[in-house]
Parts: C-alpha cells; structure tokens; sequence
C-alpha cells in the first residue's frame, strides 16, 4: 500500500466529516473519473438517495426493493432489525444498491464524508460494473423492467386485496414464499426475461395459460384404465415438462384448482426470486469487485490530495473491518466472509499481473505477467462466478496466505480427517473443495417433480436426490410439503432418494388441509 503523502492545498473534496449536496456531486465526478479512466469501469447511470436510519431498516425488510408488495413478514424483519439497531447488538450497512437502470444507491444520511466517498466508490461503481456486466446478471436479469414490474406486482397483489381479501391473499402468498427458494430456472433460457412487459401481457398469459391448462386437464379419462396408451402418457408428461426442479413454475402451469389471479401470484413471487438468483451466485465476487474498487479509487484519491490523511485513515479503520476474517478457532468464526476472500482475490490478482513469481507462472499462465491487470479483472468479472473464479484463480499463495486447509467431516466416524495440506495436490483439492461450497446447485436440495397420477388420485410426486448423506430436515420438509399440498390441491409425496444409489430413505406425504382455488379471473 502506497504510504501516506501530504494533500495538496486547495483540492480537497471536503474538509472534515461534514457533507451536502454539493460536496456529494464532487465526491462522485472523482470517483467518476477515476473508475472510467484508470479501471475502464462501465455502469449504468447512478441515481443517488441519501435515506435515514428507519429508512435503512425499511430497505432491508423489502430486500432492499424501493417498490414492493405488502406482507407481513417485511414487518416482521423491520421490527426485529429495528431492535437490534436501538440496542446496539447490529449496526447498519453503509448502502444499498439496486441492479436497475438507473442502477439506484441509497446512502445512509449519517455517514461522514469520508463513508460517503467509499459507498459512492464501492455501490454507484463497484456493484453497479459488476451488475451490467457480469454474464450470469446478463442471462436471468432485465434491469431496464424491473422497477416497472414491481410496481405492477405492488399494484396487482393490492387489487387482489381488495377483491378476494388481504387474508387470503397473505395466506397465499405465505405458501408460496415457503417455496420460493425452489421457484428458480437453474439454465437459461431461451429469451432473456423482459419484465417491463409483464405486465402488459398478463391478460393475453393468463388465456394462454388458461388455453395450455385445458389441453392438459383434458387428456385426463374419466375412469382409470388398465392400461394407458404409451403415446398417450408420454404426450400428457410432454405437456407437464417432467421433471421439472422448479416448483413454483410447474404450479402456476398445471395445479388443477388455482383460480387464474392465484396463478398471478406465484408468477410474480418466482420472477422476483429468479431476478435475485444471480447475486446468490456471486456473492463473493461481486462484494470481492465493489470492495477492491472501493481501494483502489479510495488510494488513488488519497494519493492525488483529495482527501487527506486523516480521512484515509478514517476509510482504513473501515475497510478494515469490512475484510476481516475471524480464524476458524475465533469465537466470531462464521464461515468465509465473501468480502474477505473477494478483495483478497481480486488483491492476489493484481499482484500476479505486475510482480508474478515462478508459482504463479505455472498456476495463473493466463494473466501471470500481465501488466495491465484492470483489463484482467474486468475480464474475470464479466465472465465467472464464483464457483468458476474460484476454480481457475485461487493461488497456491493466497492459500497459504490465509491459512486454508481442507477437513472432511464424515457423520459416522468420531475424528476430523486433514484431506488436503499445502503441496501441489493439496492446492489443488482446495481449489476444487472451496469451489463446490460455493457452487449454489450443491447447497439446494435438489427436489423435482418427477411424476403425476393423471389416471387416478392426481397424487403429485416429488424426488429429492440425496448428494452426500445430507437429508432434509424433518420439521421443516413436513411444514412445507404441507403449503405444497395446499397449492397443488391434492396429495402430495416427497421421496428423498440416495443419489449413489436411487434407494429410497425416507418418505413424506401431505394431505392438503386448506387446498387453494376456487372462482376467480
């Protein structure tokens, strides 16, 4: 790190912890200039909000959404955020970012100048270059709709209120919310979403939908058969898609008795869900860009005299607690903090662009060397995520640097097994270990719908695949089958099936008790 020099006189962005309006605009035509001209940064417009505290709190109950529909639940994060907060057990984040165009910051009114210059470096540039160009934001997320699509979905629910009951609706809405998590397309798909007509075509989809429900229901004989035609059963599992891993999506097509505003409802809730699917994807790397950007333009002000010295040692006192990473022996251990190991990464990077040693050549050929390492790592941001970054970029000396290791924990067995320690084939199980952890595919459980009694009961079978003894938790698995039963309007079976295997460990089954639908348009 560069060590401290003096500010030149007179160019100061501010003096002090004090700030207005003013001094935000040239805290953000700095950080500008800097980001587009030093790093080639590219970001969408920024529109910047100072928000209070509750305001704050009130962000974080709605995901962070500056639109969204009503339901209990928000309420519920909001007063217990706001408990923690008023007693000092939480603090609150800096900002918030929204992936939208215009990409929208909101900074919290009680921020310093110095905090404000790193949110503005870290939210309005860092996130928001990663959001419009990482390929995995590109494929699943329309930014340019979706602010228009929430407030549809904000207004559609309300008029659904108004019409059918707020009971019902929350009632609804707290079945569907217990799936969402399983209301994702895991692949791309063929057209990338384009929110911003949702809610233009919701009346031409719903008789579409209305049109493909029938064909299906249709093909249903009145009396089971001995024995169904094979074209027949193949054309009735063509039409219900199966399996299919996205529940929400396979409820709102073929659930016999949804009313048509119900099958709105889950549309609305797994779009949200698939437009937040990428940030699960690449939570390390995109807090590992924002906060290495936030660096890099917070040294280079520093070093030009726009800010001074003790302003930066204010922002290091910061950034530093933002990185930090509790030892796995710490009482504070919680996992690897993705901020930690992203601005370590992207920090080991630019390293090995401008003073690569012998083990970097032989493990980082492709950017060892490389002397242009913005380039580089608009590169890696634009084209990975983290279970990739991982997989080709984690350096045998960052390893080492923050103490890797690699322990395998088997369930029947009393003691802890060191699988991997720091030679060339222990980097490289660690490699591959730490890029599984954060491949999201492994951390779902993998639920289908893999078959539907048509001819008989209409019981809707489910398949979990079981990927390394690691069962559903009882309680949980029964509550939700239960809201699944409820939607689906039938009886419902879960079977967990050992994927080395296919053997059946065990079975859940649910009745619904309170089956959705009913009249309705």
């Amino acid at each position: 790190m560069t060590g401290l020099v003096a500010p030149r006189e007179g160019r100061l962005l501010f003096k002090g912890a004090d700030w207005d309006f003013n001094t935000i605009q040239r805290i953000n035509d700095a950080c500008e200039a800097i980001a587009f001209d030093e790093l080639g940064l590219e970001v969408y417009p920024n529109q910047i909000e100072v928000i209070t505290s509750e305001q704050m709190l009130d962000a974080y109950a709605s995901t962070g959404m500056p639109l969204f529909y009503k339901h209990w639940s928000f309420g519920k994060h909001f007063a217990t955020n706001e408990a923690m907060y008023r007693k000092g057990y939480q603090g609150l984040a800096y900002e918030i970012v929204i992936n939208a165009n215009p990409c929208i910051v909101y900074i919290m009114e009680e921020n310093s100048a110095t905090m404000q210059t790193l949110v503005i470096a870290h939210a309005a540039f860092g996130h928001n270059h990663f959001f419009k160009n990482n390929y995995v934001f590109k494929q699943w997320t329309d930014a340019d709709g979706i602010l228009d699509y929430l407030e549809f979905a904000k207004n559609y629910l309300a008029r659904c209120e108004e019409r059918y009951g707020v009971l019902e609706v929350e009632r609804l809405l707290d079945a569907v919310h217990a799936l969402q998590s399983h209301g994702v397309h895991r692949y791309p798909r063929k057209r990338r979403p384009d929110l911003r007509s949702e809610s233009l075509r919701e009346k031409e989809r719903r008789q579409h939908g209305e049109q493909l429900f029938n064909d299906l229901w249709r093909t249903v004989p009145a009396k089971k058969r001995k024995a169904a035609g094979e074209s027949e059963d193949e054309r009735r599992r063509a039409l219900l898609g199966l399996p299919e891993d996205n529940l929400l999506y396979f409820l709102e097509k073929t659930a016999p008795r949804l009313a048509p505003w119900q099958r709105e409802v889950l549309r609305i809730v797994r779009q949200i869900a698939q437009y937040f699917y990428p940030q699960r994807q690449t939570k390390m790397m995109n807090e590992g860009c924002a906060t290495w950007t936030h660096h890099y333009i917070m040294r280079r002000l520093h070093e030009t005299g726009r800010i001074s010295d003790g302003s930066f040692l204010e922002f290091l006192h910061a950034h530093s607690s933002v990185i930090a990473q509790p030892g796995f022996d710490d009482r504070h251990f919680s996992g690897i903090n993705p901020y930690a190991l992203g601005f370590a990464m992207m920090s080991d990077i630019e390293r090995a662009c401008l003073n690569p040693t012998a083990e970097d050549r032989e493990w980082l050929p492709d950017i060892a060397g490389a002397k242009d390492f913005a380039a580089v790592l608009r590169h890696v941001w634009a084209n990975f995520r983290d279970e990739s970054f991982v997989s080709q970029y984690l350096s045998p000396a960052l390893m080492r640097s923050m103490g890797f290791f690699h322990v395998e924990d088997d369930g029947e067995d009393d003691a802890l097994k060191v699988a991997a320690i720091h030679n060339e084939r222990g980097y490289r199980q660690l490699r591959r270990a730490l890029s599984r952890h954060y491949d999201v595919a492994r951390r779902d459980p993998q639920i289908q719908v893999v078959n539907v009694d048509l001819e008989g009961d209409r019981k809707l079978v489910l398949q979990h695949r079981v990927i390394n003894g690691i069962l559903l938790e009882n309680d949980d698995a029964q509550r939700v089958l239960q809201k699944l039963a409820d939607l689906w309007g039938y009886e419902v079976l879960l079977l967990e099936v050992d994927d080395a295997d296919d053997e059946v460990i065990e079975e859940y089954r649910a009745e619904p008790k309170r089956p959705f639908g009913g009249r309705g348009d």
